[in-house]
Protein backbone atom coordinates (compact mmCIF):
# COMPACT_ATOMS: atom_id res chain seq x y z
CA UNK A 1 0.00 0.00 0.00
CA UNK A 2 1.26 3.82 -1.06
CA UNK A 3 0.65 6.00 1.96
CA UNK A 4 1.06 8.89 -0.38
CA UNK A 5 -0.93 12.04 0.79
CA UNK A 6 -2.83 10.10 3.39
CA UNK A 7 -1.20 12.00 6.23
CA UNK A 8 -1.10 15.93 6.42
CA UNK A 9 0.08 18.49 8.79
CA UNK A 10 -2.95 20.80 9.60
CA UNK A 11 -1.56 22.82 12.47
CA UNK A 12 2.08 24.62 12.92
CA UNK A 13 3.14 27.30 15.10
CA UNK A 14 6.11 28.77 17.64
CA UNK A 15 6.78 31.68 19.51
CA UNK A 16 8.23 33.85 17.09
CA UNK A 17 11.76 34.61 17.44
CA UNK A 18 14.54 32.44 17.90
CA UNK A 19 17.12 33.44 20.66
CA UNK A 20 18.45 33.06 24.10
CA UNK A 21 15.08 32.83 25.79
CA UNK A 22 14.65 33.11 29.69
CA UNK A 23 11.98 30.85 29.24
CA UNK A 24 12.12 26.56 30.57
CA UNK A 25 11.46 24.56 27.27
CA UNK A 26 7.79 23.82 28.64
CA UNK A 27 6.84 27.15 28.72
CA UNK A 28 8.20 27.84 24.94
CA UNK A 29 6.38 24.51 23.64
CA UNK A 30 3.19 25.98 25.36
CA UNK A 31 3.36 29.12 23.25
CA UNK A 32 4.31 26.92 20.38
CA UNK A 33 1.50 24.09 20.81
CA UNK A 34 -1.26 27.52 21.53
CA UNK A 35 -0.25 28.91 18.13
CA UNK A 36 -0.36 25.69 16.03
CA UNK A 37 -4.21 24.84 17.82
CA UNK A 38 -4.99 28.20 16.14
CA UNK A 39 -3.77 27.72 12.82
CA UNK A 40 -5.62 24.49 12.71
CA UNK A 41 -9.16 25.71 14.03
CA UNK A 42 -8.74 22.83 16.37
CA UNK A 43 -9.53 22.69 20.53
CA UNK A 44 -6.68 21.04 22.46
CA UNK A 45 -9.43 18.37 23.74
CA UNK A 46 -9.08 17.32 20.04
CA UNK A 47 -5.27 16.18 20.41
CA UNK A 48 -5.29 12.80 21.09
CA UNK A 49 -1.75 11.98 20.22
CA UNK A 50 1.51 13.30 21.23
CA UNK A 51 5.21 13.32 20.37
CA UNK A 52 7.86 15.06 21.54
CA UNK A 53 11.46 16.11 21.42
CA UNK A 54 11.93 18.15 24.66
CA UNK A 55 15.87 19.05 25.79
CA UNK A 56 18.14 17.19 24.59
CA UNK A 57 17.64 14.67 26.23
CA UNK A 58 17.18 16.26 29.33
CA UNK A 59 13.71 17.84 30.23
CA UNK A 60 10.69 16.95 30.19
CA UNK A 61 8.90 13.87 29.88
CA UNK A 62 6.11 12.90 27.67
CA UNK A 63 3.68 12.09 30.60
CA UNK A 64 4.84 15.53 32.69
CA UNK A 65 4.22 17.48 29.21
CA UNK A 66 0.58 15.98 28.63
CA UNK A 67 -0.20 17.61 32.17
CA UNK A 68 1.15 20.59 31.94
CA UNK A 69 0.07 21.35 28.57
CA UNK A 70 -3.70 19.85 29.30
CA UNK A 71 -3.63 17.05 27.35
CA UNK A 72 -5.53 13.61 27.41
CA UNK A 73 -4.05 11.42 24.44
CA UNK A 74 -4.25 7.64 24.08
CA UNK A 75 -0.76 7.61 22.04
CA UNK A 76 2.53 9.05 23.27
CA UNK A 77 5.54 8.80 21.80
CA UNK A 78 8.86 10.49 23.14
CA UNK A 79 12.41 9.87 20.64
CA UNK A 80 15.68 11.27 21.49
CA UNK A 81 16.16 14.96 21.15
CA UNK A 82 18.79 15.15 18.38
CA UNK A 83 18.79 17.39 15.50
CA UNK A 84 18.27 14.59 12.93
CA UNK A 85 14.98 13.56 14.36
CA UNK A 86 12.61 16.24 13.75
CA UNK A 87 11.27 14.13 10.05
CA UNK A 88 11.16 11.22 12.12
CA UNK A 89 8.69 12.56 14.51
CA UNK A 90 6.57 13.25 11.84
CA UNK A 91 7.12 10.05 9.73
CA UNK A 92 5.97 7.82 13.51
CA UNK A 93 3.12 10.28 13.92
CA UNK A 94 2.58 9.26 10.07
CA UNK A 95 2.17 6.15 10.21
CA UNK A 96 0.51 6.12 14.02
CA UNK A 97 -2.66 7.90 12.45
CA UNK A 98 -2.66 5.50 9.40
CA UNK A 99 -3.07 2.27 12.15
CA UNK A 100 -5.78 4.44 13.70
CA UNK A 101 -3.37 5.14 16.76
CA UNK A 102 -5.20 8.68 17.36
CA UNK A 103 -6.98 11.32 15.35
CA UNK A 104 -4.74 14.34 15.78
CA UNK A 105 -1.52 14.42 17.14
CA UNK A 106 1.01 16.75 18.28
CA UNK A 107 4.55 17.14 17.54
CA UNK A 108 6.80 19.75 19.05
CA UNK A 109 9.93 20.58 19.90
CA UNK A 110 11.27 22.81 22.83
CA UNK A 111 14.82 23.86 23.62
CA UNK A 112 16.84 26.19 25.89
CA UNK A 113 20.29 25.46 24.34
CA UNK A 114 21.59 28.81 25.60
CA UNK A 115 21.44 27.88 29.64
CA UNK A 116 24.21 25.39 28.66
CA UNK A 117 27.29 26.95 27.83
CA UNK A 118 29.52 25.90 24.93
CA UNK A 119 31.87 23.48 24.52
CA UNK A 120 35.39 24.27 26.68
CA UNK A 121 33.79 26.92 28.74
CA UNK A 122 33.71 27.00 32.25
CA UNK A 123 30.27 26.52 32.30
CA UNK A 124 30.43 23.38 30.16
CA UNK A 125 34.18 22.10 30.35
CA UNK A 126 33.13 18.89 28.62
CA UNK A 127 30.77 17.66 25.25
CA UNK A 128 28.47 15.45 26.82
CA UNK A 129 28.13 13.70 23.49
CA UNK A 130 31.60 12.77 23.35
CA UNK A 131 31.15 10.69 26.77
CA UNK A 132 28.93 8.21 25.46
CA UNK A 133 30.29 5.01 24.88
CA UNK A 134 32.43 5.13 21.94
CA UNK A 135 32.41 8.33 21.04
CA UNK A 136 29.67 10.60 19.94
CA UNK A 137 27.68 9.94 15.94
CA UNK A 138 29.80 13.05 14.53
CA UNK A 139 33.15 11.16 14.47
CA UNK A 140 34.10 12.52 18.22
CA UNK A 141 36.95 10.59 19.47
CA UNK A 142 38.07 12.09 22.90
CA UNK A 143 41.41 9.83 23.47
CA UNK A 144 42.77 12.18 19.86
CA UNK A 145 41.65 15.29 21.12
CA UNK A 146 38.46 15.03 18.86
CA UNK A 147 35.63 16.19 21.45
CA UNK A 148 33.39 18.11 18.64
CA UNK A 149 31.40 17.75 15.63
CA UNK A 150 33.20 20.38 13.75
CA UNK A 151 35.93 18.10 14.24
CA UNK A 152 34.61 15.41 12.17
CA UNK A 153 32.80 17.52 9.54
CA UNK A 154 35.86 19.68 8.98
CA UNK A 155 37.73 16.69 8.25
CA UNK A 156 35.33 15.12 6.01
CA UNK A 157 35.31 18.35 4.33
CA UNK A 158 39.04 17.93 3.83
CA UNK A 159 38.86 14.62 2.51
CA UNK A 160 35.95 15.42 0.10
CA UNK A 161 37.71 18.61 -1.25
CA UNK A 162 40.88 16.47 -1.93
CA UNK A 163 39.12 13.74 -4.05
CA UNK A 164 37.18 15.85 -6.18
CA UNK A 165 40.27 18.82 -5.93
CA UNK A 166 37.70 21.42 -4.87
CA UNK A 167 38.53 24.76 -3.93
CA UNK A 168 37.10 24.92 -0.24
CA UNK A 169 36.57 28.88 -1.23
CA UNK A 170 33.57 27.97 -3.20
CA UNK A 171 31.60 26.91 -0.11
CA UNK A 172 30.82 30.29 0.53
CA UNK A 173 28.04 30.24 -1.90
CA UNK A 174 26.24 28.62 1.16
CA UNK A 175 26.42 30.79 4.18
CA UNK A 176 26.19 33.88 1.70
CA UNK A 177 23.34 32.43 0.65
CA UNK A 178 21.65 31.60 3.51
CA UNK A 179 22.46 34.96 5.28
CA UNK A 180 20.67 36.57 2.53
CA UNK A 181 17.32 34.55 3.18
CA UNK A 182 17.53 35.16 6.98
CA UNK A 183 17.74 38.64 5.98
CA UNK A 184 13.92 37.93 5.00
CA UNK A 185 13.08 36.33 7.87
CA UNK A 186 12.12 38.24 11.02
CA UNK A 187 12.35 35.40 13.23
CA UNK A 188 16.09 34.59 12.39
CA UNK A 189 19.16 35.17 14.64
CA UNK A 190 21.70 36.50 11.81
CA UNK A 191 20.29 39.03 10.31
CA UNK A 192 23.05 41.37 9.54
CA UNK A 193 24.60 41.60 5.92
CA UNK A 194 27.19 38.72 5.07
CA UNK A 195 29.81 40.26 2.02
CA UNK A 196 32.24 37.40 0.68
CA UNK A 197 35.04 39.39 2.59
CA UNK A 198 33.58 38.97 5.77
CA UNK A 199 33.22 35.38 5.27
CA UNK A 200 37.09 35.25 3.65
CA UNK A 201 38.03 37.30 6.95
CA UNK A 202 37.20 35.25 9.60
CA UNK A 203 38.74 32.26 11.51
CA UNK A 204 38.94 28.87 10.85
CA UNK A 205 37.26 26.71 13.57
CA UNK A 206 38.51 23.51 11.93
CA UNK A 207 39.84 24.34 8.42
CA UNK A 208 38.58 24.19 5.96
CA UNK A 209 35.36 25.27 7.90
CA UNK A 210 35.36 28.73 9.08
CA UNK A 211 33.19 30.24 11.78
CA UNK A 212 30.12 30.98 8.95
CA UNK A 213 30.44 27.63 8.23
CA UNK A 214 29.09 26.89 11.66
CA UNK A 215 25.76 26.54 12.61
CA UNK A 216 24.23 29.36 15.80
CA UNK A 217 22.61 27.39 18.73
CA UNK A 218 19.31 28.89 19.47
CA UNK A 219 16.61 28.69 21.89
CA UNK A 220 12.45 27.54 21.06
CA UNK A 221 10.28 25.58 20.08
CA UNK A 222 7.78 24.59 16.92
CA UNK A 223 5.00 22.81 17.04
CA UNK A 224 3.16 20.65 13.98
CA UNK A 225 -0.21 19.18 14.20
CA UNK A 226 -1.11 15.97 12.13
CA UNK A 227 -3.87 14.06 11.30
CA UNK A 228 -5.34 12.34 8.45
CA UNK A 229 -6.43 13.40 4.85
CA UNK A 230 -9.99 13.35 5.42
CA UNK A 231 -10.18 14.81 8.50
CA UNK A 232 -7.14 17.61 7.69
CA UNK A 233 -9.86 18.87 4.73
CA UNK A 234 -11.78 20.49 7.76
CA UNK A 235 -9.14 22.58 9.42
CA UNK A 236 -8.75 26.10 8.90
CA UNK A 237 -5.95 26.45 6.72
CA UNK A 238 -4.62 24.25 3.70
CA UNK A 239 -3.33 20.90 4.41
CA UNK A 240 0.09 20.29 4.11
CA UNK A 241 0.47 16.45 2.83
CA UNK A 242 2.98 13.81 3.27
CA UNK A 243 3.86 12.40 -0.11
CA UNK A 244 6.99 10.22 0.35
CA UNK A 245 9.22 9.91 3.15
CA UNK A 246 12.31 7.48 4.19
CA UNK A 247 14.18 7.14 7.40
CA UNK A 248 17.54 7.48 8.83
CA UNK A 249 20.18 5.33 7.43
CA UNK A 250 22.80 3.49 10.01
CA UNK A 251 25.76 1.30 9.82
CA UNK A 252 29.54 1.26 9.63
CA UNK A 253 29.57 3.56 6.24
CA UNK A 254 26.81 6.02 7.72
CA UNK A 255 28.30 9.84 8.89
CA UNK A 256 25.37 12.46 9.97
CA UNK A 257 28.06 14.86 8.73
CA UNK A 258 29.23 13.31 5.13
CA UNK A 259 27.99 10.76 2.94
CA UNK A 260 28.22 7.14 3.33
CA UNK A 261 31.92 6.35 3.51
CA UNK A 262 33.51 10.04 4.19
CA UNK A 263 33.70 10.24 7.36
CA UNK A 264 37.50 9.08 9.48
CA UNK A 265 35.67 6.57 11.39
CA UNK A 266 33.71 5.10 8.38
CA UNK A 267 34.49 1.19 6.74
CA UNK A 268 34.72 1.74 3.37
CA UNK A 269 37.17 3.86 1.41
CA UNK A 270 34.81 6.65 -0.15
CA UNK A 271 33.30 5.48 -3.40
CA UNK A 272 29.94 6.83 -2.77
CA UNK A 273 27.36 6.15 -5.94
CA UNK A 274 23.63 8.11 -4.71
CA UNK A 275 20.43 6.68 -5.48
CA UNK A 276 18.94 9.98 -6.48
CA UNK A 277 15.61 9.23 -8.15
CA UNK A 278 15.23 5.65 -7.10
CA UNK A 279 15.23 6.59 -3.23
CA UNK A 280 12.81 5.34 -1.76
CA UNK A 281 11.23 8.82 -0.92
CA UNK A 282 10.83 10.10 -4.40
CA UNK A 283 9.34 6.75 -6.15
CA UNK A 284 6.54 6.78 -3.08
CA UNK A 285 5.79 10.79 -3.51
CA UNK A 286 5.73 9.62 -7.51
CA UNK A 287 8.15 12.18 -8.52
CA UNK A 288 11.70 13.00 -9.47
CA UNK A 289 14.62 15.68 -7.95
CA UNK A 290 13.44 18.21 -11.16
CA UNK A 291 10.01 18.26 -9.76
CA UNK A 292 11.01 20.03 -6.41
CA UNK A 293 10.61 23.57 -5.47
CA UNK A 294 11.85 24.04 -3.05
CA UNK A 295 14.57 21.80 -0.27
CA UNK A 296 15.40 22.42 3.10
CA UNK A 297 18.34 20.23 4.55
CA UNK A 298 20.71 19.97 8.13
CA UNK A 299 23.30 22.11 7.71
CA UNK A 300 24.96 22.15 11.17
CA UNK A 301 28.12 22.50 8.57
CA UNK A 302 28.28 24.33 5.11
CA UNK A 303 29.56 21.06 3.61
CA UNK A 304 26.79 18.79 4.62
CA UNK A 305 24.53 21.19 2.14
CA UNK A 306 26.82 20.05 -0.57
CA UNK A 307 26.62 15.97 0.00
CA UNK A 308 22.99 16.84 0.76
CA UNK A 309 22.27 17.95 -2.67
CA UNK A 310 24.20 14.70 -4.30
CA UNK A 311 22.93 12.23 -1.89
CA UNK A 312 19.28 12.86 -3.36
CA UNK A 313 20.63 13.36 -7.07
CA UNK A 314 20.22 17.30 -7.80
CA UNK A 315 23.77 17.04 -8.55
CA UNK A 316 26.56 14.46 -9.16
CA UNK A 317 29.33 13.23 -6.25
CA UNK A 318 31.70 15.93 -6.85
CA UNK A 319 29.87 18.33 -8.81
CA UNK A 320 27.84 20.44 -5.96
CA UNK A 321 30.24 22.77 -4.95
CA UNK A 322 30.30 24.43 -8.92
CA UNK A 323 26.52 23.14 -9.10
CA UNK A 324 25.26 25.67 -5.90
CA UNK A 325 27.12 28.59 -8.08
CA UNK A 326 25.60 31.83 -9.34
CA UNK A 327 22.85 32.16 -6.82
CA UNK A 328 21.34 28.54 -8.06
CA UNK A 329 20.49 28.34 -4.07
CA UNK A 330 19.08 31.19 -3.77
CA UNK A 331 15.50 32.49 -3.75
CA UNK A 332 14.54 33.24 -7.36
CA UNK A 333 17.63 30.52 -8.50
CA UNK A 334 16.92 26.66 -9.73
CA UNK A 335 16.31 25.25 -6.44
CA UNK A 336 16.03 27.53 -3.69
CA UNK A 337 17.66 25.93 -0.65
CA UNK A 338 16.93 26.86 3.38
CA UNK A 339 15.23 29.91 2.31
CA UNK A 340 14.61 30.98 6.43
CA UNK A 341 18.58 30.99 6.71
CA UNK A 342 18.78 27.38 7.91
CA UNK A 343 20.70 26.56 10.86
CA UNK A 344 23.83 28.80 9.81
CA UNK A 345 21.70 32.22 10.25
CA UNK A 346 18.28 31.67 11.27
CA UNK A 347 19.47 29.60 13.87
CA UNK A 348 20.64 25.58 15.49
CA UNK A 349 16.85 24.13 16.16
CA UNK A 350 17.23 20.46 14.82
CA UNK A 351 15.72 20.63 11.58
CA UNK A 352 12.54 22.28 13.11
CA UNK A 353 12.42 25.43 11.51
CA UNK A 354 13.25 24.25 8.27
CA UNK A 355 10.12 22.14 8.12
CA UNK A 356 7.89 25.27 9.61
CA UNK A 357 9.21 26.63 6.23
CA UNK A 358 8.17 24.42 4.45
CA UNK A 359 4.73 24.27 5.45
CA UNK A 360 5.07 28.57 5.27
CA UNK A 361 6.14 28.08 1.94
CA UNK A 362 3.60 25.42 0.40
CA UNK A 363 0.83 27.58 1.81
CA UNK A 364 1.80 30.65 0.09
CA UNK A 365 2.73 32.11 3.70
CA UNK A 366 6.51 33.06 3.63
CA UNK A 367 6.52 36.67 2.72
CA UNK A 368 9.01 38.25 1.12
CA UNK A 369 10.77 34.95 0.63
CA UNK A 370 8.35 32.72 -0.86
CA UNK A 371 9.12 30.90 -3.61
CA UNK A 372 6.93 31.37 -6.74
CA UNK A 373 4.47 28.81 -7.17
CA UNK A 374 6.07 26.25 -4.94
CA UNK A 375 3.73 22.62 -5.10
CA UNK A 376 6.34 20.52 -3.83
CA UNK A 377 9.07 20.27 -1.01
CA UNK A 378 11.59 17.80 0.13
CA UNK A 379 13.30 17.95 3.28
CA UNK A 380 16.68 15.59 3.34
CA UNK A 381 19.63 15.01 5.02
CA UNK A 382 22.88 13.55 4.48
CA UNK A 383 22.37 10.16 6.26
CA UNK A 384 19.10 9.57 4.44
CA UNK A 385 16.09 10.58 6.37
CA UNK A 386 13.47 12.51 3.84
CA UNK A 387 9.99 13.56 3.67
CA UNK A 388 8.41 15.37 0.39
CA UNK A 389 5.66 17.74 1.07
CA UNK A 390 3.38 18.65 -1.28
CA UNK A 391 0.23 21.16 -0.95
CA UNK A 392 -3.40 19.49 -1.01
CA UNK A 393 -5.90 20.81 -4.21
CA UNK A 394 -8.28 18.60 -4.29
CA UNK A 395 -10.76 19.77 -1.89
CA UNK A 396 -8.78 21.65 0.96
CA UNK A 397 -9.97 25.46 1.62
CA UNK A 398 -7.91 27.73 -1.27
CA UNK A 399 -5.97 30.97 0.11
CA UNK A 400 -7.65 34.12 -0.36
Amino acid sequence: MNPRGAVAIVGAGSPGLFRASPDTPINLAEQAVSRALDDAGLKRSQIDGLIIQIGSPRGTDYDLAASMLGLNVRFAAQPWAHGRFGATVLTHAAMALSWGLADYILCFAAYNNSSFGRHGSKERPSYGESLREGGGPHAETPHAGLTAPVAGAGMAAQRYFHKYGINPGKLAAVPLAFRRHAMLNPEAVMRKPLTREDYFASRYIVEPLRLFDCSVPVDGSVAFILTTAERARDCKKPPIQLLGVQGIHAGPNEFIFGQPGLGVNQSDVFDYKPAGADDLVFRMAGVKPADIDLFTTYDAFSPIVLWALERYGYCKPGEAADWIQNGRIELGGELPVNTNGGFLSAGHFNSWGEILEIVRQLRGEAGERQVRNAELAQWGTVVGDSIIFGRDRTGAKELS
